[in-house]
């Protein structure tokens, strides 16, 4: 019998012949979904299809942004399809269709470290149907039983038989979906948990992989906007007399969100914007500043804010021996990808077609069409690589492409948006900025018995699509994500979470590991100084602590093992250990480093993980290498100040990212686990600011709680 919610192969499996021959298995993406109806028309997301050149291509329902999925997803189906990796092609979902839109905003996106964890299994089902097919066309062709033949590396064979899976694809097509298909047992993979080399390495290496920026047409013109100085700004008046004399400029004209000049390229249209004459009404905005703010929220955070957990123990406790109250302040942080924002738009027809990376196809494809007064298929919607994003393509608003958008249909042109590196640090969005302000009492030995918590910044998911699933009734879950659910609070009596949402024209955005990015950094240097008060070791203080969580010290255990926590390091060699869950991975790190004329130089950083399965272990390990080196250069250097609603910092010399001559050794060390698959792509963050905090307590004395690190 079907469980509610539940769908069952035929909901989301189809399989067709192609025009040209060969087999598609399509594969519907909805069935995690909570109380979510499938459409009545078939909308399949991503394809499994063999050619009769035995190519096996894969379209893929997610999109790649450097954290790896290109190859970790194609695994999944290699796996169960027993086919040869050699001859496996990828390439992203293709626009849109009138059904896809039915499915829920969380299923239109690539994010929260997700992708690998809700495909597991329907990839798998996917691979494993199209294998029997195979093996049942093959038997028919031989007049055999399925059961005497068998699959590898791409062919199936029966005794001294044998036939390639391109050969089969057509009569395989006409066969009916299998009602239930048998899983390769782990003993028996050969992809899954080995390590896989990157399928989109060798092509971005030799540069045949085409990001957004690499878009190149015939008469397409590079457009660029001059926006206003403060966040909300509008354009009172502009002179652009200048801008439209230069050679190779093709159009000067104003757009909802500032002044967009239009040129043959890049170089000739900043030329021209800089030439622009604009007279500003800055607006409402012009007098926010970081300074104030930090004032604002540290009063605020006096105040009752909205409960989110309230635990009150009618046990008697022993009075507190020690007692901590501090405040910790975060600020806004830019994501600064490496690919600059672009969009290339054409308009014509009653088409139009669309070439950006985002993490958010369908979303913005919809937004298009609405705008424009399209049908969704009336947009064709293209996905090229993204060169990194961070959260920062996953605008809800699809702010830059939206501005492509209208000035294609303004100009009439064909359009490539291309936003500076200045664009985006001084008027894109921003990771918010949080204070903490946290009461805690303790007992003599360290246990907690009261934990108070009060967090305040700016919402991620208020009136967006995301609202009903992560911020019901105006408690915005991502803000609290690290501090709600923590085993330090949930091993606490008495304790509580209070939130601030703040309203501000600061336009704000997830960045990588979202809540985590600074929930972590206060739960992890709070233990760090409980420990240090009861004269503890951080690392045995932690045991005592996480005694009733096995996979926190999974982690712990094997960071502290390779590290060798327990013998002394380097004479001037100091160590800091942070250890923090999300995303449904747990991940410890410890740093080591020295001191040297006010000059921190971090030597090693030891990274464990539990993630349960992982699928490609050179895929997490690289995930992690990334995360602790994103992380560093937030608690670095990270801060995007503002003064009189301006953004002071403007591109790497100001908003620096770590150099690779600071970076230190990584060593990622994968925990042997049985626990339920979480993600890789965000949890390598959360724990080096705090671990790197600690090690800097440990050789000072000195608590850090502000960010980025000053000494």
């Amino acid at each position: 019998m079907k469980k509610k919610n539940q769908l069952n192969r035929r909901d989301f499996l189809k399989v067709s012949t192609l025009a040209g021959g060969g087999l598609l298995i399509s594969i519907l993406l909805p069935p995690t979904i909570k109380n979510y109806t499938s459409p009545s028309a078939f909308s399949p997301h991503a394809f499994l299809r063999i050619d009769e050149d035995n190519s096996i291509h894969i379209i893929l329902s997610k999109v790649e942004m450097g954290q790896g999925i290109w190859t970790t997803l194609p695994m999944l189906i290699a796996e169960e399809l027993d086919c040869d990796w050699k001859n496996i092609q990828i390439t992203h979902s293709p626009p849109g269709k009138k059904e896809d839109f039915q499915l829920p905003p969380v299923e239109q996106s690539t994010g929260g470290s997700s992708s690998t964890t809700s495909e597991f299994d329907r990839y798998r089902q996917a691979g494993a149907t199209a294998r029997i097919m195979l093996i049942q066309a093959a038997a028919q062709k031989w007049g055999v039983q399925p059961a005497s033949c068998k699959t590898e590396n791409g062919y199936v064979i029966s005794g001294t038989k044998r036939v390639s899976y391109g050969q089969l694809t057509v009569e395989a097509s006409k066969l009916p979906i299998p009602s239930s298909v048998q899983l390769r047992p782990p003993n028996e993979w050969k992809y899954i948990g080995k390590p896989q080399k990157r399928l989109d390495a060798p092509i971005k290496v030799n540069g045949q992989a085409k990001f957004g920026m690499d878009m190149q047409f015939p008469n397409l013109l590079t457009a660029v906007v001059a926006h206003a100085p403060a966040f909300g700004g509008k354009v009172k008046s502009f002179n652009a007399d200048m801008a439209k004399a230069m050679q190779g400029v093709h159009g000067v004209f104003q757009i909802p969100t500032g002044i967009a000049v239009l040129a043959t390229n890049y170089w000739t249209a900043q030329k021209a914007k800089e030439t622009l004459k604009i007279e500003w009404d800055l607006g409402p905005n012009e007098e926010i500043s970081s300074s104030r703010l930090v004032d604002s929220y540290r009063k605020l955070a006096k105040t009752k804010g909205k409960v989110v957990v309230q635990k009150e123990s009618k046990t008697i406790f022993p009075k507190a021996k020690h007692v901590i109250d501090v405040d910790y302040v975060f600020p806004y942080l830019s994501h600064s990808p490496m690919e600059p924002l672009n969009c290339t738009v054409q308009i014509q027809d009653n088409l139009c077609e669309v070439w950006t990376g985002t993490q958010s196809p369908l979303l913005h494809q919809q937004e298009i069409a609405t705008f424009l007064k399209l049908s969704p298929e009336q947009v064709l919607f293209q996905t090229p690589f993204l060169g990194g994003s961070f959260g920062r393509r996953g605008s809800f608003q699809g702010d830059w492409v939206m501005e492509a958008v209208q000035i294609a249909q303004v100009s009439g042109q064909f359009i490539k948006l291309v936003w500076s590196r200045e664009d985006d640090i001084q008027g894109g969005y921003y990771r918010p900025m949080y204070l903490h302000k946290v009461h805690i009492e303790a007992d003599e030995v360290g246990n907690p018995l009261t934990w108070n918590h009060s967090i305040v910044g700016q919402s991620l998911f208020v009136n967006t699509p995301l609202e009903s699933w992560i911020a019901p009734k105006g408690i915005d879950y991502s803000s609290v994500d690290g501090v709600n659910g923590s085993p330090y609070l949930e091993i606490t009596p008495n304790h509580s979470i209070e939130l601030h949402t703040t309203q501000l024209g600061v336009p704000v955005l997830p960045w990588r590991s979202v809540g985590n990015t600074h929930t972590a950094f206060v739960m992890e240097t709070l233990i760090d100084q409980l420990a240090a008060r009861t004269s503890k070791d951080p690392v045995v203080y932690r045991h005592m602590l996480l005694k009733n969580y096995p996979r926190h010290l999974n982690a712990l255990n094997l960071a502290a093992e390779k590290v060798g926590w327990h013998t002394s390091p380097p004479k001037g060699v100091f160590r800091g250990v942070a250890l923090h869950a999300a995303m449904g991975s747990c991940v410890c790190q410890i740093v080591e480093l020295s001191i040297q004329d006010h000059q921190i130089r971090i030597h090693r950083v030891v990274c464990a993980i539990d993630c349960g399965l992982a699928v490609n272990p050179d895929g997490v390990c690289a995930q992690m290498e990334s995360g602790i080196i994103y992380g560093l250069t937030a608690a670095l250097y990270g801060e995007i100040t503002l003064e009189k609603g301006r953004v002071k910092q403007s591109n790497f010399h100001d908003y620096p990212i770590l150099r690779m001559s600071e970076t230190p050794k990584i060593e990622v060390y994968i925990a042997n686990s049985t626990e339920t698959m979480g993600g890789v792509g965000e949890p390598g963050v959360p724990p080096i600011a705090p671990a790197l905090a600690n090690a800097i307590f440990a050789a000072t004395g000195k608590h850090i709680h502000t960010l980025p690190i000053r000494l």
